[in-house]
């Protein structure tokens, strides 16, 4: 009789257990603010070491350039549907294989120009390398040309308009994934050794790299500052926990963006359904690194 009444209430407990955790996942999805913050105790899969003291300690493979080039049809051709409508576009796509950009339909006033640079080995390299040459070209023809620059990840696509607004003198993005964290748990880098490290209590947005721009002069200063940082890291055999991303971050704490979009503007479909994000305007697509990465 007392096993019975025991079961009975380890019963009760489960349930009430269950409920509850069901009960915490609703609020989570639709209710309040501050519950959300139990996401960041989720993992949200593997990530590099914060102390990676050689380069070859973070080496995960070659780089598979020519998969780019599904990515960035699609990126244009959503881009022809959506992005700055009715305004003086032109696109600069980097790339190592002029020849394998794919040819998309343009409305008037809208052109595409194709930039070689060098091929890197690591995917690593390809993203810490983007802000030397982003950089250069904002010196050179892209400078001159443009007023204001938004330098976005092609593996991605538009759903909905991103217009004239998103453009200030200097633009961040919130990341998706982190936007409802916990500042302590914001994952910058915090190797004291980095250039782009930020202090304990330093911080207070985590900004995406897929999107970033401004004006010229302020993206000059911001890719200056960035390329000198992961140099110098390069020097001494150190790499940012998330790279040039890293880098970015540090720049957006010394130096405030003045705009901050929204993460409808770059969203992953991963995370699923937020009732704040009712527009979603940019779509990561799925990450197929075993594909691009050997």
């Amino acid at each position: 009789m007392a096993l019975r009444e025991r079961l009975r209430t380890w019963k009760r407990i489960f349930c009430w257990l269950i409920l509850l955790a069901l009960g915490l996942l609703g609020l989570l999805q639709y209710g309040l603010p501050i519950v959300r913050h139990l996401e960041a105790l989720i993992p949200m899969g593997v990530c590099p070491s914060a102390r990676m003291v050689l380069l070859r300690d973070n080496f995960t493979g070659l780089l598979n350039p020519w998969y780019l080039e599904k990515y960035l049809a699609r990126f244009l051709e959503t881009a022809e549907r959506h992005f700055m409508l009715g305004q003086r576009v032109v696109y600069y796509v980097f790339t190592e294989r002029p020849a394998a950009v794919p040819r998309v339909a343009l409305a008037p006033g809208r052109r595409l120009r194709v930039v070689r640079v060098a091929r890197e080995r690591r995917w690593q390299d390809v993203s810490m390398q983007r802000m030397h040459t982003l950089h250069e070209a904002l010196g050179g023809q892209l400078g001159r040309e443009a007023h204001f620059v938004l330098c976005m990840d092609v593996d991605q696509h538009f759903r909905g308009a991103f217009g004239p607004e998103v453009l200030a003198e200097s633009v961040a993005q919130l990341h998706a994934w982190h936007y409802h964290w916990p500042r302590r748990l914001l994952p910058y880098e915090r190797d004291a050794r980095s250039a782009a490290a930020l202090a304990p209590g330093d911080g207070d947005f985590y900004y995406h790299a897929a999107v970033f721009g401004g004006s010229v002069a302020a993206l000059r200063a911001l890719t200056a500052h960035c390329a000198r940082g992961l140099q110098r890291d390069r020097e001494r055999g150190l790499e940012a926990r998330w790279h040039d991303e890293s880098h970015l971050n540090k720049f957006f704490w010394l130096h405030k963006p003045a705009k901050v979009l929204s993460p409808e503007f770059c969203w992953s479909p991963e995370i699923g359904r937020r009732a704040e994000i009712r527009r979603p305007r940019l779509l990561w697509a799925p990450k197929e690194y075993s594909v691009l990465r050997d």
